[in-house]
């Protein structure tokens, strides 16, 4: 299969690339950027003037819901929204049921992702059985079987004896582990950022402290591993000056932060609205403003989805009772054009610095030869056009969880065709 992607605008971060060029794909690898190989003779020809061409976007926290949660969405529903938003690899938390503890449960679904020959599926194995924070997973045996790194997902563990172990064990093998940083006690049964609107609303709150209580304690034991170390979704500017700090210290720590933080705060809780039910939770303008700059700086490595589908039975409740979570794949390209419009000066720069935290960014966090298109590479592409507005609409989503916060909300870049392996995957039909 050859395919020519012509006239479009290539923007590679990882190549320092942008620049009006064609790429030529042969076999499911990038054969040539910018002057056809020889005796090329496209079977397909996708001709992208006025748009951008991309590498695929690299999303590291996709929960797919399967095995276990079927009813809230299936791995055909979700790889098939991966698609609709230029995802073509991500990375998905051990959070299902049963947990991601055993090597067969996670080669089963590795196979049923590679099955549906969609985007690339790369799990998280848990990092203690049954999330429950107690024994240790065989890293080793989840590793073979094809997990990417370990973590506890919204489960934390409570002995700080079990994460040092953990930590000692993942640095021998050369294990990255990932870590959402939040106190066990502080904030238990929170369910929005710790202020004045909170108390105002009668809300149990979350504070900061819970977050920058955890960070030092992970940073203590990194000090004393050397483990590598992913901080997954920031929510605070306290949070981040110390993460600043132990990048400066030079500790082999990364971090992301979910999309919906980038442009939100807890002042979007509105009057309840239960798509607004985040964890972490939306914190204030200061900590937004914090995570917009930090994501510019390069403090935060990478923008992720977050996405977590939540049906109807669980969303459409009292915002106390209302399962956290919002669906994310098709809005991570749009929020990350946004945040680059509103925050970087250079239009070209902050659409460059965009794509680089949800590409090559993103894939160097969790070790994947993803984000980048170098000539012998996996032909995987996002093709999209910056500049059409499109309206965030239930029925304008894949996903088969349907709720955000950004429902109503008129949103910039739209992705046209989504290539991978060298494949046409998905490709939207405009009048």
């Amino acid at each position: 299969m050859k395919l020519h992607i012509k006239n479009g605008r290539l923007i590679d971060p990882a190549n320092q690339i942008d620049a009006l060029q064609d790429v030529f794909i042969i076999d499911g690898k990038i054969a040539a950027i910018g002057q056809a190989p020889a005796d090329f003779n496209a079977d397909q020809t996708i001709d992208a003037a006025g748009l951008i061409v991309a590498p695929g976007l690299v999303d590291l926290s996709v929960r797919l819901r399967e095995p276990g949660y079927e009813y809230k969405a299936t791995l055909e529903s979700e790889l098939q929204a991966a698609l609709a938003g230029g995802v073509t690899s991500l990375v998905c938390p051990p959070d299902t049921d049963p947990v991601l503890d055993e090597p067969g449960l996670v080669e089963m679904l590795v196979h049923r992702a590679r099955s549906l020959n969609q985007s690339h599926v790369y799990p998280l194995g848990a990092l203690t059985m049954g999330l429950k924070g107690r024994e240790l997973t065989e890293m080793a045996e989840l590793t073979e079987a094809g997990c990417v790194g370990f973590a506890q997902a919204e489960s934390t563990i409570e002995d700080t004896t079990v994460l040092l172990r953990a930590l000692q064990y993942a640095q021998t093998f050369g294990y990255t582990v990932w870590l959402r940083p939040q106190d066990p006690h502080l904030g238990k049964g929170g369910i929005a950022h710790s202020g004045p609107l909170a108390s105002r609303l009668g809300l149990a709150g979350v504070p900061v402290m819970s977050e920058t209580i955890a960070l030092q304690t992970i940073f203590e034991l990194v000090r004393a591993t050397g483990a590598r170390v992913h901080l997954c979704r920031i929510s605070s500017a306290e949070g981040l000056q110390l993460i600043r700090a132990a990048k400066a210290e030079g500790l082999p720590v990364s971090c992301d932060v979910g999309a919906h933080h980038l442009h939100l705060t807890d002042a979007d809780i509105g009057f309840f609205d239960s798509n607004a039910r985040m964890t972490p939770p939306l914190r204030s303008q200061r900590d937004r403003d914090a995570i917009r700059q930090a994501v510019a700086d390069g403090t935060v490595d990478a923008i992720c989805s977050d996405h977590t589908p939540v049906d109807d039975d669980e969303k459409l409740l009292p915002f106390g009772e209302a399962s956290p979570g919002a669906t994310g794949l098709e809005l991570l390209l749009s929020l990350a054009l946004k945040w680059a419009e509103e925050t970087v000066d250079d239009r070209a720069h902050g659409l460059s610095a965009a794509i680089a935290r949800i590409t090559c960014d993103a894939a160097r966090v969790a070790g994947l030869r993803a984000g980048q298109l170098s000539v012998g590479s996996a032909a995987d592409l996002c093709v999209f056009d910056a500049d059409v507005r499109w309206l965030v609409q239930s029925s304008a989503l894949q996903s088969q969880g349907k709720h955000t916060p950004f429902l109503g909300y008129e949103l910039q870049g739209q992705v046209r065709h989504t290539i991978v392996a060298g494949r046409t995957a998905f490709s939207r039909h405009t009048s």
